[in-house]
């Protein structure tokens, strides 16, 4: 009989490797909706508005200049931080492929609450299989551990900063960003509780059972 640590570790590959698909699936179906980006994403797309390069690539250039910056922070990425940088920039560039473009305005409206439902169900998968935070929530919780600041504080700083350099570069932002910005957090919170699936005999996370996530994958 496997020990409950192999099962768990069968359980919780799939569900980072599903994770990061679906992350990247969700991101595509966001940014078709034309309605706004997510803070990282705008810079995304500011970006490729300058290079002759996928979305998806530049995000792994990205993903790579901000697991640098946790150097000096002395931030210790786990193998679900690398899989995050590679992975979840070709899988929106998957969803490119699949998702077409639109001007039809509900249209647009749904494919942008399918991208935040599924972003935030991938974010719940990712997180709760436990193998690292992704390199921006990195960069963020480390820049909290060595300024004081509050999670909040740092994340709002860093979000309204990508924002602002995406935007001058030509990035998309809209309602869209505002509706990410407002509603990602508890959708994130509730998806994380779902697939928090533990096996007979395993215990919660935390004593608690509280998993209120300070982060979000990205």
């Amino acid at each position: 009989m496997r020990s409950l640590a192999g099962r768990r570790m069968l359980r919780r590959v799939p569900q980072l490797l599903i994770g990061l698909f679906l992350y990247g699936i969700g991101i595509a179906f966001i940014v078709r909706g034309m309605l706004g980006a997510a803070p990282w994403d705008v810079l995304t797309q500011g970006i490729a508005t300058h290079l002759p390069l996928s979305f998806g690539t530049i995000t792994i250039v990205v993903s790579g200049i901000v697991l640098l910056m946790w150097i000096p922070l002395r931030q210790k990425p786990g193998i679900g931080t690398v899989l995050n940088a590679l992975l979840v920039g070709p899988a929106a560039d998957v969803g490119f492929l699949m998702i077409p473009e639109t001007d039809v305005l509900w249209l647009r409206v749904i494919f942008f609450a399918i991208g935040l439902t599924v972003l935030a169900a991938a974010t719940g998968l990712y997180i709760g299989s436990h193998f690292g935070p992704g390199p921006r929530d990195g960069l963020m919780t480390g820049l909290h551990r060595v300024t004081g600041r509050p999670i909040w504080l740092v994340r709002t700083a860093l979000e309204v900063l990508v924002v602002l350099v995406g935007w001058l570069l030509g990035g998309n932002v809209g309602l869209g960003t505002v509706a990410f910005a407002l509603l990602v957090g508890p959708m994130c919170q509730f998806f994380m509780r779902v697939f928090e699936v533990r096996l007979p005999g395993e215990r919660l996370t935390r004593p608690d059972g509280d998993l209120r996530p300070d982060t979000v994958a990205g």
